[in-house]
Protein backbone atom coordinates (compact mmCIF):
# COMPACT_ATOMS: atom_id res chain seq x y z
CA UNK A 1 0.00 0.00 0.00
CA UNK A 2 1.01 3.59 -0.54
CA UNK A 3 2.48 5.81 2.08
CA UNK A 4 0.00 8.46 1.13
CA UNK A 5 -3.30 8.71 -0.56
CA UNK A 6 -6.25 11.68 -0.61
CA UNK A 7 -9.13 12.61 1.65
CA UNK A 8 -10.99 11.18 -0.87
CA UNK A 9 -9.40 8.13 -1.23
CA UNK A 10 -8.98 7.35 2.01
CA UNK A 11 -12.48 7.82 3.03
CA UNK A 12 -14.31 5.67 -0.18
CA UNK A 13 -11.13 3.29 1.04
CA UNK A 14 -12.74 2.53 4.42
CA UNK A 15 -16.11 2.68 3.57
CA UNK A 16 -15.57 -0.41 0.79
CA UNK A 17 -13.62 -2.06 3.87
CA UNK A 18 -16.85 -1.72 6.14
CA UNK A 19 -19.06 -3.42 3.38
CA UNK A 20 -20.89 -0.50 1.64
CA UNK A 21 -20.05 -1.39 -2.41
CA UNK A 22 -22.63 1.82 -3.36
CA UNK A 23 -22.67 5.36 -3.11
CA UNK A 24 -26.23 7.30 -3.20
CA UNK A 25 -26.67 10.27 -4.00
CA UNK A 26 -26.95 13.64 -6.27
CA UNK A 27 -24.43 15.54 -8.38
CA UNK A 28 -23.61 19.17 -6.99
CA UNK A 29 -20.60 21.49 -7.68
CA UNK A 30 -19.26 20.78 -4.12
CA UNK A 31 -19.47 17.21 -4.36
CA UNK A 32 -18.15 16.57 -8.03
CA UNK A 33 -14.29 16.49 -7.36
CA UNK A 34 -15.44 13.97 -4.53
CA UNK A 35 -17.71 11.81 -6.31
CA UNK A 36 -14.53 11.43 -8.96
CA UNK A 37 -13.16 8.77 -7.16
CA UNK A 38 -16.70 7.39 -6.16
CA UNK A 39 -15.85 4.55 -9.29
CA UNK A 40 -12.10 4.57 -8.74
CA UNK A 41 -12.17 3.32 -5.22
CA UNK A 42 -14.81 0.01 -6.60
CA UNK A 43 -17.72 1.93 -5.50
CA UNK A 44 -20.42 1.67 -7.72
CA UNK A 45 -22.40 5.31 -8.00
CA UNK A 46 -26.23 5.15 -7.85
CA UNK A 47 -27.09 8.66 -8.71
CA UNK A 48 -30.80 9.02 -7.36
CA UNK A 49 -33.64 11.54 -9.16
CA UNK A 50 -33.21 13.95 -5.52
CA UNK A 51 -31.58 13.64 -2.56
CA UNK A 52 -34.99 13.15 -0.40
CA UNK A 53 -35.10 10.05 -2.19
CA UNK A 54 -30.81 9.25 -2.02
CA UNK A 55 -31.35 9.51 1.09
CA UNK A 56 -34.69 6.69 1.92
CA UNK A 57 -32.46 4.83 -0.64
CA UNK A 58 -29.41 4.33 1.30
CA UNK A 59 -31.40 4.10 4.76
CA UNK A 60 -32.86 0.99 3.02
CA UNK A 61 -29.47 -0.17 1.77
CA UNK A 62 -28.32 0.04 5.08
CA UNK A 63 -30.38 -2.01 6.92
CA UNK A 64 -29.86 -4.82 4.72
CA UNK A 65 -26.00 -4.35 4.34
CA UNK A 66 -25.18 -2.78 7.72
CA UNK A 67 -24.15 0.27 6.38
CA UNK A 68 -24.64 2.86 3.49
CA UNK A 69 -23.16 5.54 1.74
CA UNK A 70 -25.08 8.90 0.94
CA UNK A 71 -23.27 12.41 -0.79
CA UNK A 72 -24.98 15.31 -1.46
CA UNK A 73 -23.95 18.63 -1.61
CA UNK A 74 -23.80 21.31 0.84
CA UNK A 75 -26.97 23.20 1.68
CA UNK A 76 -29.68 22.99 -0.84
CA UNK A 77 -28.57 19.14 -1.29
CA UNK A 78 -27.93 18.29 2.27
CA UNK A 79 -31.56 19.96 3.22
CA UNK A 80 -33.44 18.09 0.57
CA UNK A 81 -31.84 14.81 2.15
CA UNK A 82 -32.49 15.71 6.27
CA UNK A 83 -35.89 14.49 6.39
CA UNK A 84 -34.65 11.08 5.47
CA UNK A 85 -31.57 11.68 7.89
CA UNK A 86 -34.07 11.87 10.58
CA UNK A 87 -36.21 8.71 9.67
CA UNK A 88 -32.42 6.84 9.83
CA UNK A 89 -32.11 8.57 13.19
CA UNK A 90 -34.87 7.64 14.39
CA UNK A 91 -35.56 3.97 13.54
CA UNK A 92 -31.45 2.84 13.20
CA UNK A 93 -29.79 3.28 9.85
CA UNK A 94 -26.11 3.44 10.12
CA UNK A 95 -26.06 6.24 7.14
CA UNK A 96 -22.65 8.08 6.45
CA UNK A 97 -23.79 11.40 5.52
CA UNK A 98 -20.67 13.24 2.57
CA UNK A 99 -21.34 16.71 2.11
CA UNK A 100 -19.43 18.37 -0.47
CA UNK A 101 -18.73 22.11 1.21
CA UNK A 102 -17.74 25.41 -0.15
CA UNK A 103 -13.91 25.57 -0.08
CA UNK A 104 -11.89 26.48 3.73
CA UNK A 105 -10.66 29.95 2.07
CA UNK A 106 -14.23 30.78 1.08
CA UNK A 107 -15.90 29.87 4.71
CA UNK A 108 -13.38 31.66 6.36
CA UNK A 109 -13.54 34.61 4.73
CA UNK A 110 -17.51 34.54 4.74
CA UNK A 111 -18.08 34.93 0.92
CA UNK A 112 -22.06 35.11 0.25
CA UNK A 113 -21.60 32.53 -2.56
CA UNK A 114 -24.34 29.97 -4.10
CA UNK A 115 -26.96 27.27 -1.85
CA UNK A 116 -25.84 29.71 1.53
CA UNK A 117 -28.01 31.75 3.44
CA UNK A 118 -25.80 34.94 2.47
CA UNK A 119 -24.86 35.89 6.07
CA UNK A 120 -21.52 34.50 5.81
CA UNK A 121 -22.05 31.75 8.07
CA UNK A 122 -21.29 28.40 7.11
CA UNK A 123 -22.08 26.23 10.13
CA UNK A 124 -25.88 26.68 9.97
CA UNK A 125 -26.69 23.55 8.17
CA UNK A 126 -24.44 21.62 10.30
CA UNK A 127 -25.92 22.64 13.60
CA UNK A 128 -29.16 21.22 12.00
CA UNK A 129 -28.13 18.02 10.73
CA UNK A 130 -26.62 17.79 14.09
CA UNK A 131 -29.82 16.94 15.64
CA UNK A 132 -30.39 13.85 13.45
CA UNK A 133 -26.98 12.89 13.42
CA UNK A 134 -24.48 10.93 16.22
CA UNK A 135 -21.51 12.45 15.60
CA UNK A 136 -20.45 15.09 12.88
CA UNK A 137 -17.01 16.03 11.81
CA UNK A 138 -15.82 18.80 9.29
CA UNK A 139 -12.38 17.69 7.68
CA UNK A 140 -10.30 20.74 7.68
CA UNK A 141 -6.48 19.69 8.06
CA UNK A 142 -5.28 16.51 6.27
CA UNK A 143 -3.31 15.97 9.54
CA UNK A 144 -6.37 14.92 11.20
CA UNK A 145 -8.49 13.78 8.65
CA UNK A 146 -7.55 10.08 8.45
CA UNK A 147 -8.52 9.97 12.43
CA UNK A 148 -11.62 12.15 12.20
CA UNK A 149 -12.77 9.47 9.24
CA UNK A 150 -11.95 6.86 11.30
CA UNK A 151 -13.68 7.79 14.73
CA UNK A 152 -16.71 8.86 13.29
CA UNK A 153 -17.41 5.27 10.88
CA UNK A 154 -16.86 4.28 14.46
CA UNK A 155 -19.74 6.11 15.87
CA UNK A 156 -21.91 5.30 13.16
CA UNK A 157 -21.50 1.45 13.46
CA UNK A 158 -21.23 1.41 17.09
CA UNK A 159 -24.89 3.36 17.58
CA UNK A 160 -26.19 2.32 14.39
CA UNK A 161 -27.21 6.11 13.53
CA UNK A 162 -26.50 8.39 10.69
CA UNK A 163 -23.13 10.59 10.81
CA UNK A 164 -22.63 13.59 9.16
CA UNK A 165 -19.01 14.29 7.50
CA UNK A 166 -18.09 17.79 5.68
CA UNK A 167 -15.44 17.76 2.62
CA UNK A 168 -14.62 21.17 1.97
CA UNK A 169 -13.61 21.31 -1.82
CA UNK A 170 -10.01 21.68 -1.82
CA UNK A 171 -9.76 19.13 0.72
CA UNK A 172 -10.66 16.10 -1.60
CA UNK A 173 -7.49 15.83 -3.29
CA UNK A 174 -5.10 16.90 -0.43
CA UNK A 175 -2.60 13.96 0.34
CA UNK A 176 -3.22 12.43 3.97
CA UNK A 177 -1.12 9.70 5.48
CA UNK A 178 -2.56 5.95 4.53
CA UNK A 179 -0.84 3.86 7.51
CA UNK A 180 -4.18 3.19 9.60
CA UNK A 181 -6.01 2.02 6.21
CA UNK A 182 -3.87 -1.30 7.20
CA UNK A 183 -6.22 -1.50 10.20
CA UNK A 184 -9.70 -2.20 10.59
CA UNK A 185 -11.79 0.13 12.11
CA UNK A 186 -11.69 -1.35 15.93
CA UNK A 187 -15.43 -1.08 17.78
CA UNK A 188 -14.95 -1.16 21.00
CA UNK A 189 -15.86 -4.34 22.72
CA UNK A 190 -17.48 -5.18 26.19
CA UNK A 191 -15.42 -5.15 29.04
CA UNK A 192 -16.20 -8.44 31.61
CA UNK A 193 -17.28 -6.95 35.18
CA UNK A 194 -18.05 -8.73 38.33
CA UNK A 195 -21.18 -6.70 38.67
CA UNK A 196 -22.31 -7.92 35.28
CA UNK A 197 -22.52 -11.39 36.61
CA UNK A 198 -24.33 -10.74 39.76
CA UNK A 199 -27.41 -9.46 37.18
CA UNK A 200 -27.02 -12.54 34.46
CA UNK A 201 -27.24 -14.97 37.40
CA UNK A 202 -30.54 -13.01 38.62
CA UNK A 203 -32.01 -13.04 35.01
CA UNK A 204 -30.93 -17.14 34.98
CA UNK A 205 -32.76 -17.48 38.14
CA UNK A 206 -35.77 -15.58 36.66
CA UNK A 207 -35.88 -17.90 33.71
CA UNK A 208 -35.67 -21.04 35.73
CA UNK A 209 -38.73 -19.44 37.63
CA UNK A 210 -40.75 -18.60 35.26
CA UNK A 211 -44.17 -20.35 35.01
CA UNK A 212 -45.74 -18.53 32.15
CA UNK A 213 -43.06 -17.23 30.05
CA UNK A 214 -42.60 -15.74 26.59
CA UNK A 215 -40.43 -13.77 24.13
CA UNK A 216 -40.71 -10.28 22.75
CA UNK A 217 -38.63 -9.60 19.63
CA UNK A 218 -39.13 -5.66 18.48
CA UNK A 219 -36.76 -3.83 16.00
CA UNK A 220 -34.18 -2.39 17.55
CA UNK A 221 -33.04 -5.98 17.97
CA UNK A 222 -31.46 -5.76 14.29
CA UNK A 223 -29.38 -2.44 15.04
CA UNK A 224 -28.24 -4.22 18.27
CA UNK A 225 -26.45 -7.09 16.40
CA UNK A 226 -28.21 -10.01 18.35
CA UNK A 227 -30.69 -11.91 15.86
CA UNK A 228 -29.25 -14.92 15.74
CA UNK A 229 -28.62 -15.21 19.77
CA UNK A 230 -32.64 -14.34 20.02
CA UNK A 231 -33.12 -17.08 17.30
CA UNK A 232 -31.34 -19.73 19.84
CA UNK A 233 -32.91 -18.83 22.93
CA UNK A 234 -36.41 -18.89 20.67
CA UNK A 235 -35.79 -22.34 19.33
CA UNK A 236 -33.91 -23.75 22.59
CA UNK A 237 -36.32 -22.84 25.15
CA UNK A 238 -39.42 -23.02 23.03
CA UNK A 239 -41.14 -19.91 24.80
CA UNK A 240 -44.07 -18.35 22.82
CA UNK A 241 -42.71 -15.97 20.93
CA UNK A 242 -43.79 -12.48 19.13
CA UNK A 243 -43.01 -9.38 17.58
CA UNK A 244 -43.89 -5.66 17.74
CA UNK A 245 -44.66 -4.64 14.24
CA UNK A 246 -41.20 -3.35 13.37
CA UNK A 247 -39.46 -6.98 14.64
CA UNK A 248 -41.85 -8.95 12.54
CA UNK A 249 -39.61 -10.82 9.80
CA UNK A 250 -36.65 -10.45 12.65
CA UNK A 251 -36.74 -13.78 13.55
CA UNK A 252 -37.88 -16.93 11.88
CA UNK A 253 -41.69 -17.31 11.93
CA UNK A 254 -41.78 -21.28 10.58
CA UNK A 255 -40.87 -21.94 13.84
CA UNK A 256 -43.69 -23.39 15.70
CA UNK A 257 -43.52 -21.30 18.90
CA UNK A 258 -43.46 -18.26 16.88
CA UNK A 259 -46.80 -16.28 16.62
CA UNK A 260 -46.37 -13.06 14.77
CA UNK A 261 -47.13 -9.89 16.19
CA UNK A 262 -48.94 -9.02 19.33
CA UNK A 263 -51.22 -6.58 18.44
CA UNK A 264 -52.05 -5.30 22.30
CA UNK A 265 -56.15 -4.27 22.09
CA UNK A 266 -56.47 -5.56 19.12
CA UNK A 267 -54.96 -8.92 19.62
CA UNK A 268 -57.74 -11.91 20.03
CA UNK A 269 -59.20 -12.59 23.97
CA UNK A 270 -57.04 -15.83 24.70
CA UNK A 271 -53.27 -13.68 23.08
CA UNK A 272 -54.22 -11.05 25.37
CA UNK A 273 -55.07 -12.93 28.54
CA UNK A 274 -51.94 -15.02 28.09
CA UNK A 275 -49.70 -11.94 28.02
CA UNK A 276 -50.81 -10.03 30.66
CA UNK A 277 -50.96 -13.15 32.78
CA UNK A 278 -47.36 -14.01 31.99
CA UNK A 279 -44.70 -13.53 34.73
CA UNK A 280 -41.81 -13.21 32.68
CA UNK A 281 -41.34 -11.45 29.01
CA UNK A 282 -37.79 -11.44 27.69
CA UNK A 283 -38.06 -8.28 25.43
CA UNK A 284 -35.43 -7.62 22.77
CA UNK A 285 -34.68 -4.21 21.25
CA UNK A 286 -37.60 -2.58 22.57
CA UNK A 287 -38.84 0.69 20.04
CA UNK A 288 -41.55 2.05 21.99
CA UNK A 289 -42.68 4.37 19.45
CA UNK A 290 -46.83 4.46 19.40
CA UNK A 291 -47.28 2.93 16.23
CA UNK A 292 -44.70 0.41 16.41
CA UNK A 293 -46.66 -0.52 19.57
CA UNK A 294 -50.26 -0.59 18.81
CA UNK A 295 -50.30 2.99 21.12
CA UNK A 296 -48.21 1.13 23.70
CA UNK A 297 -50.89 -1.62 24.28
CA UNK A 298 -48.86 -4.18 22.79
CA UNK A 299 -45.71 -4.75 25.58
CA UNK A 300 -46.34 -6.96 28.40
CA UNK A 301 -46.10 -4.97 31.87
CA UNK A 302 -43.10 -3.38 33.17
CA UNK A 303 -43.19 -5.21 36.69
CA UNK A 304 -42.62 -8.75 34.66
CA UNK A 305 -40.66 -7.86 31.72
CA UNK A 306 -36.71 -7.95 31.40
CA UNK A 307 -35.42 -5.52 28.25
CA UNK A 308 -32.29 -6.33 25.93
CA UNK A 309 -31.52 -2.31 25.25
CA UNK A 310 -28.88 0.13 24.09
CA UNK A 311 -28.50 1.26 27.43
CA UNK A 312 -27.91 -2.01 29.07
CA UNK A 313 -30.84 -4.65 30.88
CA UNK A 314 -33.35 -3.27 32.07
CA UNK A 315 -35.07 -5.74 34.54
CA UNK A 316 -38.47 -4.41 35.50
CA UNK A 317 -37.43 -0.21 36.59
CA UNK A 318 -34.05 -0.99 37.58
CA UNK A 319 -31.78 -0.42 34.48
CA UNK A 320 -28.27 -2.18 34.66
CA UNK A 321 -26.53 0.52 32.11
CA UNK A 322 -23.45 -0.77 29.87
CA UNK A 323 -23.95 -4.22 30.02
CA UNK A 324 -24.34 -5.23 26.35
CA UNK A 325 -26.74 -7.26 24.95
CA UNK A 326 -24.89 -8.91 22.52
CA UNK A 327 -22.26 -9.72 25.67
CA UNK A 328 -25.53 -10.87 27.89
CA UNK A 329 -26.98 -13.29 25.78
CA UNK A 330 -23.31 -15.32 25.19
CA UNK A 331 -23.30 -15.98 28.70
CA UNK A 332 -26.89 -16.85 29.14
CA UNK A 333 -26.61 -19.01 25.93
CA UNK A 334 -23.36 -20.63 27.59
CA UNK A 335 -24.75 -20.82 31.33
CA UNK A 336 -28.29 -21.71 30.54
CA UNK A 337 -29.01 -25.19 31.76
CA UNK A 338 -32.55 -26.22 30.06
CA UNK A 339 -33.32 -29.06 32.14
CA UNK A 340 -34.11 -26.36 35.02
CA UNK A 341 -36.72 -24.23 32.48
CA UNK A 342 -40.44 -25.46 33.55
CA UNK A 343 -42.52 -26.99 31.12
CA UNK A 344 -45.73 -24.93 30.81
CA UNK A 345 -48.49 -27.72 30.52
CA UNK A 346 -51.07 -25.06 29.92
CA UNK A 347 -51.70 -26.53 26.50
CA UNK A 348 -51.86 -22.76 25.10
CA UNK A 349 -53.09 -22.01 21.57
CA UNK A 350 -52.35 -18.87 19.26
CA UNK A 351 -54.14 -17.66 16.52
CA UNK A 352 -51.61 -18.04 13.61
CA UNK A 353 -51.47 -15.71 10.37
CA UNK A 354 -53.81 -18.29 8.02
CA UNK A 355 -53.34 -18.77 4.28
CA UNK A 356 -56.31 -18.49 2.02
CA UNK A 357 -56.75 -20.02 -1.09
CA UNK A 358 -57.96 -18.20 -4.47
CA UNK A 359 -60.48 -21.54 -4.17
CA UNK A 360 -62.18 -20.16 -0.95
CA UNK A 361 -63.12 -17.05 -3.19
CA UNK A 362 -65.08 -16.11 -6.41
CA UNK A 363 -63.05 -15.25 -9.60
CA UNK A 364 -65.64 -12.57 -10.24
CA UNK A 365 -65.36 -11.07 -6.71
CA UNK A 366 -63.72 -7.57 -6.59
CA UNK A 367 -60.40 -7.63 -4.84
CA UNK A 368 -60.45 -6.33 -0.67
CA UNK A 369 -58.32 -5.73 1.85
CA UNK A 370 -60.05 -8.42 4.50
CA UNK A 371 -58.83 -11.40 2.15
CA UNK A 372 -55.72 -10.08 -0.15
CA UNK A 373 -52.81 -9.91 2.05
CA UNK A 374 -53.63 -13.78 2.46
CA UNK A 375 -54.34 -14.61 -0.78
CA UNK A 376 -50.79 -13.14 -1.66
CA UNK A 377 -48.95 -14.41 1.17
CA UNK A 378 -48.01 -17.82 -0.77
CA UNK A 379 -46.12 -15.68 -3.50
CA UNK A 380 -43.46 -15.15 -1.14
CA UNK A 381 -40.26 -16.94 -0.70
CA UNK A 382 -37.34 -17.25 1.28
CA UNK A 383 -34.97 -14.10 1.25
CA UNK A 384 -37.42 -11.70 -0.13
CA UNK A 385 -37.39 -8.30 1.45
CA UNK A 386 -41.09 -6.89 2.11
CA UNK A 387 -41.76 -3.52 1.90
CA UNK A 388 -45.87 -2.34 3.09
CA UNK A 389 -45.56 1.33 2.37
CA UNK A 390 -47.15 3.74 5.06
CA UNK A 391 -51.14 3.61 4.37
CA UNK A 392 -53.21 0.17 4.04
CA UNK A 393 -49.92 -1.83 2.64
CA UNK A 394 -48.29 -1.23 6.00
CA UNK A 395 -50.93 -2.65 8.31
CA UNK A 396 -52.06 -4.98 5.32
CA UNK A 397 -48.60 -6.87 5.15
CA UNK A 398 -48.31 -7.97 9.00
CA UNK A 399 -50.89 -10.59 7.98
CA UNK A 400 -48.74 -12.29 5.91
CA UNK A 401 -46.98 -15.47 7.24
CA UNK A 402 -43.19 -14.63 6.22
CA UNK A 403 -40.95 -17.28 4.86
CA UNK A 404 -37.72 -18.12 6.76
CA UNK A 405 -34.76 -15.18 5.85
CA UNK A 406 -37.72 -12.93 4.69
CA UNK A 407 -37.63 -9.12 5.97
CA UNK A 408 -40.56 -6.60 6.60
CA UNK A 409 -40.71 -3.03 6.52
CA UNK A 410 -43.59 -1.94 7.90
CA UNK A 411 -44.26 1.64 9.06
CA UNK A 412 -42.31 2.23 12.85
CA UNK A 413 -42.01 5.72 13.55
CA UNK A 414 -41.25 8.48 11.45
CA UNK A 415 -43.97 7.50 8.85
CA UNK A 416 -42.87 10.04 5.97
CA UNK A 417 -44.76 8.69 3.11
CA UNK A 418 -43.53 8.10 0.21
CA UNK A 419 -40.09 6.16 1.91
CA UNK A 420 -40.74 3.29 0.88
CA UNK A 421 -40.02 3.05 -3.00
CA UNK A 422 -36.85 4.50 -2.77
CA UNK A 423 -35.82 2.30 0.18
CA UNK A 424 -36.98 -0.72 -1.72
CA UNK A 425 -34.32 0.65 -4.54
CA UNK A 426 -31.38 0.83 -1.74
CA UNK A 427 -32.75 -2.43 0.00
CA UNK A 428 -32.30 -4.42 -3.52
CA UNK A 429 -29.64 -3.27 -4.33
CA UNK A 430 -27.99 -4.37 -1.05
CA UNK A 431 -29.81 -7.91 -1.76
CA UNK A 432 -28.21 -7.90 -5.28
CA UNK A 433 -24.74 -7.22 -3.47
CA UNK A 434 -24.92 -9.95 -1.09
CA UNK A 435 -26.39 -12.93 -3.34
CA UNK A 436 -23.17 -12.12 -5.53
CA UNK A 437 -20.82 -12.65 -2.73
CA UNK A 438 -23.05 -15.49 -1.48
CA UNK A 439 -23.71 -14.33 1.62
CA UNK A 440 -27.50 -14.26 1.42
CA UNK A 441 -28.19 -17.20 3.24
CA UNK A 442 -26.95 -19.25 -0.04
CA UNK A 443 -29.83 -18.12 -1.80
CA UNK A 444 -29.85 -16.60 -5.02
CA UNK A 445 -33.02 -15.82 -6.46
CA UNK A 446 -34.63 -13.80 -3.92
CA UNK A 447 -36.22 -10.39 -4.79
CA UNK A 448 -37.38 -7.07 -3.62
CA UNK A 449 -41.03 -6.69 -3.30
CA UNK A 450 -42.56 -3.31 -2.63
CA UNK A 451 -46.62 -2.76 -1.56
CA UNK A 452 -47.36 0.74 -1.84
CA UNK A 453 -50.30 3.45 -2.20
CA UNK A 454 -51.35 5.62 -5.19
CA UNK A 455 -50.84 8.44 -2.63
CA UNK A 456 -47.00 7.27 -1.45
CA UNK A 457 -46.05 6.17 -4.98
CA UNK A 458 -46.75 9.53 -6.45
CA UNK A 459 -44.59 11.37 -3.86
CA UNK A 460 -41.41 9.29 -4.52
CA UNK A 461 -42.03 7.70 -8.05
CA UNK A 462 -38.90 8.81 -9.55
CA UNK A 463 -37.05 6.49 -8.35
CA UNK A 464 -38.86 3.74 -10.83
CA UNK A 465 -36.04 5.50 -13.19
CA UNK A 466 -33.28 4.05 -10.43
CA UNK A 467 -34.60 0.82 -10.06
CA UNK A 468 -34.99 0.40 -14.40
CA UNK A 469 -31.36 1.93 -14.41
CA UNK A 470 -29.62 -0.38 -12.24
CA UNK A 471 -31.53 -3.39 -13.26
CA UNK A 472 -32.82 -3.86 -9.86
CA UNK A 473 -34.84 -6.81 -8.87
CA UNK A 474 -38.34 -5.16 -7.93
CA UNK A 475 -41.90 -6.07 -7.87
CA UNK A 476 -44.25 -3.35 -7.25
CA UNK A 477 -47.79 -3.75 -5.99
CA UNK A 478 -49.60 -0.78 -6.94
CA UNK A 479 -52.82 0.17 -4.44
CA UNK A 480 -54.83 1.80 -6.40
CA UNK A 481 -57.74 3.05 -3.82
CA UNK A 482 -58.14 6.37 -5.11
CA UNK A 483 -56.41 9.08 -2.47
CA UNK A 484 -55.13 8.35 1.10
CA UNK A 485 -57.23 6.00 2.52
CA UNK A 486 -55.15 6.11 5.53
CA UNK A 487 -55.69 9.84 5.63
CA UNK A 488 -59.45 9.27 5.63
CA UNK A 489 -59.72 6.55 7.98
CA UNK A 490 -57.86 9.17 10.56
CA UNK A 491 -59.44 12.27 9.47
CA UNK A 492 -61.60 13.80 6.44
CA UNK A 493 -63.57 10.83 4.83
CA UNK A 494 -65.31 12.77 1.81
CA UNK A 495 -62.60 15.98 2.09
CA UNK A 496 -60.94 17.01 -1.16
CA UNK A 497 -57.38 17.32 0.49
CA UNK A 498 -57.51 13.40 0.54
CA UNK A 499 -57.69 13.02 -2.84
CA UNK A 500 -55.24 12.65 -5.65
CA UNK A 501 -54.45 12.92 -9.21
CA UNK A 502 -55.04 9.99 -11.15
CA UNK A 503 -52.31 8.37 -13.10
CA UNK A 504 -51.81 6.08 -15.65
CA UNK A 505 -49.60 3.93 -13.05
CA UNK A 506 -49.09 1.38 -15.74
CA UNK A 507 -47.49 3.62 -17.77
CA UNK A 508 -44.77 4.36 -15.24
CA UNK A 509 -42.16 1.43 -16.01
CA UNK A 510 -41.99 2.37 -19.88
CA UNK A 511 -42.12 6.36 -19.06
CA UNK A 512 -38.98 5.70 -16.75
CA UNK A 513 -37.09 3.71 -19.08
CA UNK A 514 -38.16 0.00 -18.73
CA UNK A 515 -37.90 -2.41 -21.62
CA UNK A 516 -40.67 -2.64 -23.81
CA UNK A 517 -41.74 -6.39 -22.26
CA UNK A 518 -41.21 -5.03 -18.86
CA UNK A 519 -44.11 -6.85 -17.14
CA UNK A 520 -47.29 -5.16 -15.93
CA UNK A 521 -50.37 -6.20 -14.94
CA UNK A 522 -54.04 -4.26 -13.84
CA UNK A 523 -56.13 -6.37 -11.58
CA UNK A 524 -59.67 -5.58 -9.83
CA UNK A 525 -60.47 -8.92 -9.30
CA UNK A 526 -59.43 -12.36 -7.58
CA UNK A 527 -59.31 -13.93 -10.95
CA UNK A 528 -57.53 -11.23 -12.49
CA UNK A 529 -54.87 -10.87 -9.41
CA UNK A 530 -54.07 -14.80 -9.62
CA UNK A 531 -53.83 -14.99 -12.84
CA UNK A 532 -51.48 -12.23 -12.82
CA UNK A 533 -49.73 -13.78 -9.39
CA UNK A 534 -49.15 -17.12 -11.39
CA UNK A 535 -47.30 -15.79 -14.74
CA UNK A 536 -44.14 -16.61 -15.08
CA UNK A 537 -42.48 -13.34 -15.83
CA UNK A 538 -43.90 -11.56 -12.88
CA UNK A 539 -42.88 -14.52 -10.28
CA UNK A 540 -39.37 -15.39 -12.21
CA UNK A 541 -38.68 -12.38 -14.08
CA UNK A 542 -35.88 -9.84 -13.76
CA UNK A 543 -36.01 -5.89 -13.30
CA UNK A 544 -38.48 -3.91 -12.68
CA UNK A 545 -42.52 -5.46 -12.59
CA UNK A 546 -45.53 -4.11 -11.40
CA UNK A 547 -49.04 -5.09 -10.71
CA UNK A 548 -51.86 -2.44 -10.21
CA UNK A 549 -54.29 -3.59 -7.69
CA UNK A 550 -57.09 -1.59 -7.96
CA UNK A 551 -59.47 -1.22 -3.94
CA UNK A 552 -62.37 0.82 -2.82
CA UNK A 553 -61.06 4.10 -1.22
CA UNK A 554 -62.71 2.94 2.07
CA UNK A 555 -61.84 -0.59 2.25
CA UNK A 556 -58.93 -0.69 5.50
CA UNK A 557 -57.25 -4.26 6.83
CA UNK A 558 -59.30 -4.88 10.21
CA UNK A 559 -57.46 -3.25 13.10
CA UNK A 560 -56.32 0.03 13.59
CA UNK A 561 -57.95 1.84 10.69
CA UNK A 562 -61.26 0.41 10.70
CA UNK A 563 -61.73 1.40 14.02
CA UNK A 564 -60.74 5.16 13.33
CA UNK A 565 -63.37 4.57 10.38
CA UNK A 566 -66.15 3.16 12.07
CA UNK A 567 -65.67 6.23 14.51
CA UNK A 568 -66.50 9.04 11.78
CA UNK A 569 -69.93 9.05 10.79
CA UNK A 570 -70.05 7.79 7.58
CA UNK A 571 -72.00 8.64 4.43
CA UNK A 572 -74.91 6.93 3.53
CA UNK A 573 -73.98 4.38 1.35
CA UNK A 574 -70.43 3.63 2.37
CA UNK A 575 -70.17 0.78 4.31
CA UNK A 576 -66.47 -0.35 5.85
Amino acid sequence: MSQTTTVAEYLFTRLRQLGVGAVHGVPGDYNLRLLDYVVPSGLLWVGNANELNAGYATDGYARIKGIGALVTTYGVGELSAINAIACAFTERAAVVHIVGTPPRNTQASRLMVHHTLGDGDYRHFGQMQAHVTVAQTNLLDPRTAPQQIDQILEQCILHCRPVYIEVPLDMVSAPVVAERLSHEIAIPRAVPNPAYDVVLDKILEKMYAAKQPLVLVDGEARALGILDQIERIVSSTVWPTFTTTSGKGLINETLPNVHGIYRGSFADAGTKAFIDGSDLALYFGPHLSSTNTYNWTGVPQSAVTIYFTWEGIKIGDILHRDISPAYALAQILQKLDLTKLKKNDSCQTFPSEQLLSFSEVSKDERIKQDKVWRLITPFLRPGDIVFGETGTAGYGVREMLLPKHTRLFTPITWLSIGYMLPASQGAALAQRELIASSKYHDLAHARTILFIGDGSLQMTVQELATIIRHNLNVIVFLINNDGYTIERCIHGLEEGYNDISTWRYLKAPSFFGAPENAFTASTRTYGELEQALNHEKLADGTGLRMVEIHMDRYDAPAGPLTALLNQQNQPQGVKV
